[in-house]
C-alpha cells in the first residue's frame, strides 16, 4: 500500500512525501524485521476495510497519527506506539494554517472550508448520507466510527469516564465534562441577549430561539413548526402513532422515552424527587415544584381580570371561566354544562347513582370523597376545624365557614325578589319558595306538599305514630 492509497482511503493530506516524516510504527516489547514500506503501514493497515478503525490525523507538528485503539474484531491486539523525530517545517504546513487561519479545503456542497482534507471528507458525509459503520447488535449505522463506538456502549453498558469528585460514570467524555461543571459551577456559554449562562453550547443555542422566535423545523403533515428538531420528532409521532418505547414490566408502549421512564417508576415505586423541606417525595419533578409552593406560598399564576393568584396553572384556567362564563363540559344526559371536567364527573353520578366512596365502618357510601372523609369523622369524633373567635370546632370546613358568619354577621345570599339577605344559601332557597309558591316535597300518604324538607319530614312521620 503506497502513499497515494493512504491519501485516497483516509483523506490524509501530507504537505511532504511520507518519507519526510521518518515515522516508525512498531509493536512494543517485540522486535520484528519489517520492510521500509511496512514501517509506515502496520499489518492491519494493509487492508483498512477489514477492521473497524479510522486513521486519525493530528497536527503535523506532532506527527502523522496518534496511537490507534484496536477493536475486538482485529486479530492483532497489541498496543502500538509511534516514534517520531523532530521536524523542521517549510512551506505550507498545518501549523502555519492555524497561525494564518487559512482553510484551503472547500466543501463543494456548501460554503464551509476546513484546515485539513480529512476533516473535509468527514464533513462531506453529512451531505452524502453515507453511513459505512454498521452496529452488529441492531440496525443502526453511522457516518463515523467514533459514533459507532459510543453507540455500542448502550449495548454493553460500558461507562469508561469516571468523575473524580463523585462516583458517577459516563459513556462519553463530553458528558463527563458537562457533569464536572456541576461541581465547579462553571457556565461557559453566555447568552448575548440576557444574563443567562449555560454549561452546554447546545443548550445556549436552544435558549436563543426564545429571543429570535425562530421555528425552523416544520411538520410536513400539519402547519405546526418547532424551534428544536427533537420537538418535531416527538410531534410527528402523533401523526404516525409510533410507540417506540416498550415497558419491560408490562405490555404498554409509549411514543416518548421520558413517559416510559416515569411509567417504569410506577412499577418500581421509585420517587426520585425529594422535597428539601419535608419528607415527601415525588415521581415527577413538576409535582415537586408544585409541592414546594405550599412551603414558599408562591402563587405564580395571576388572574388578569382580578387580584386572585393560584398555585397551579389549571386552577387559574378554571377561575378565568368565572369571568368569561365559559362552560365547555356538557352533560350527555341533560342540558347542564360545567366549567371544570371534575364537576361534570361528579354530576354524572346523579344519573348513574354511582357512589364509589365506601365507609369502612358502616354500610354508607358517597359520590364525593370529601363527603366520605366528613362522614368518617362521625365515627372518630374528630373535629379539626377550630373557630378562631370562640371554642367551637367542626368536622367539616364548610360547617366552620357557616359558623364564622355568626361572628362576622356576613349575609352573602341576597334575595332577588325582596331586600332580605341571608348567611346561609339553604335559607335563601326556602325564602324564594315562599315567593314562587314552589313545594317540592310531596307527602306519600296524603296530597299535601311542602316548601321545606324539615316540615315535610315532620308531617310524614305523624302518619307512622
Amino acid at each position: 500500500m503506497d502513499e497515494s492509497n493512504v491519501r485516497e482511503e483516509f483523506g490524509v493530506n501530507f504537505p511532504k512525501p511520507m518519507s519526510f516524516y521518518n515515522t516508525e510504527v512498531k509493536h512494543k516489547n517485540e522486535n520484528e524485521n519489517k520492510s521500509e514500506e511496512d514501517s509506515y503501514f502496520p499489518d492491519f493497515l494493509q487492508n483498512p476495510k477489514h477492521g473497524q478503525f479510522e486513521l486519525k490525523v493530528k497536527e503535523e507538528i506532532k506527527g502523522i497519527a496518534e496511537p490507534i485503539q484496536i477493536q475486538d474484531d482485529i486479530k492483532c491486539k497489541k498496543e502500538l506506539e509511534i516514534k517520531e523525530e523532530p521536524i523542521a517545517f517549510t512551506g505550507d504546513s498545518y501549523h502555519q494554517r492555524i497561525s494564518t487561519d487559512i482553510k484551503p479545503y472547500q466543501c463543494t456542497y456548501g460554503d464551509k472550508s476546513f484546515l485539513t482534507n480529512s476533516v473535509l471528507i468527514k464533513h462531506q458525509k453529512t451531505h452524502t448520507g453515507k453511513k459505512p459503520y454498521q452496529c452488529r447488535q441492531c440496525d443502526k449505522a453511522f457516518s463515523f466510527i467514533s459514533h459507532l463506538i459510543i453507540h455500542q456502549r448502550k449495548h454493553t453498558g460500558e461507562k469508561p469516564y469516571q468523575c473524580c469528585q463523585c462516583d458517577k460514570t459516563f459513556s462519553q467524555n463530553s458528558n463527563l465534562i458537562e457533569h464536572q461543571r456541576l461541581h465547579t459551577g462553571v457556565s461557559s456559554y453566555q447568552c448575548s441577549q440576557c444574563d443567562k449562562a449555560f454549561s452546554k453550547n447546545s443548550t445556549l443555542i436552544n435558549h436563543q430561539t426564545i429571543h429570535t422566535g425562530e421555528k425552523p423545523y416544520q411538520c410536513s403533515q400539519c402547519d405546526k413548526a418547532f424551534s428544536l428538531k427533537h420537538h418535531l420528532t416527538y410531534h410527528q409521532r402523533t401523526h404516525t402513532g409510533e410507540k417506540a418505547y416498550q415497558c419491560s414490566h408490562c405490555d404498554k408502549a409509549f411514543p416518548w422515552k421520558h413517559i416510559l421512564i416515569n411509567h417504569i417508576r410506577a412499577h418500581t415505586g421509585e420517587k426520585p424527587h425529594q422535597c428539601s423541606q419535608c419528607d415527601k417525595a415525588f415521581l415527577l419533578k413538576g409535582d415537586l415544584i408544585k409541592h414546594q409552593r405550599t412551603h414558599t406560598g408562591e402563587k405564580p399564576y395571576k388572574c388578569s381580570q382580578c387580584d386572585k393568584a393560584f398555585l397551579h396553572k389549571g386552577d387559574l384556567t378554571k377561575h378565568q371561566r368565572t369571568h368569561t362564563g365559559e362552560k365547555p363540559y356538557q352533560c350527555s344526559q341533560c342540558d347542564k354544562a360545567f366549567s371544570a371536567s371534575s364537576a361534570l364527573t361528579v354530576h354524572l353520578r346523579i344519573h348513574t347513582g354511582e357512589k364509589p366512596y365506601q365507609c369502612s365502618q358502616c354500610d354508607k357510601a358517597f359520590s364525593l370523597k370529601k363527603n366520605l372523609i366528613n362522614h368518617q369523622r362521625t365515627h372518630t369524633g374528630e373535629k379539626p376545624y377550630q373557630c378562631s373567635q370562640c371554642d367551637k370546632a367542626f368536622s367539616a370546613s364548610s360547617a366552620l365557614k357557616v359558623h364564622q358568619r355568626i361572628h362576622t354577621r356576613e349575609k352573602s345570599y341576597q334575595s332577588s325578589q325582596c331586600d332580605k339577605a341571608f348567611s346561609l344559601y339553604s335559607t335563601l332557597i326556602n325564602v324564594q319558595r315562599i315567593h314562587t309558591g314552589e313545594k317540592p316535597y310531596q307527602c306519600s300518604q296524603s296530597a299535601k306538599a311542602f316548601s321545606q324538607k324539615k316540615t315535610y319530614e315532620t308531617t310524614d312521620n305523624t302518619h307512622w305514630e
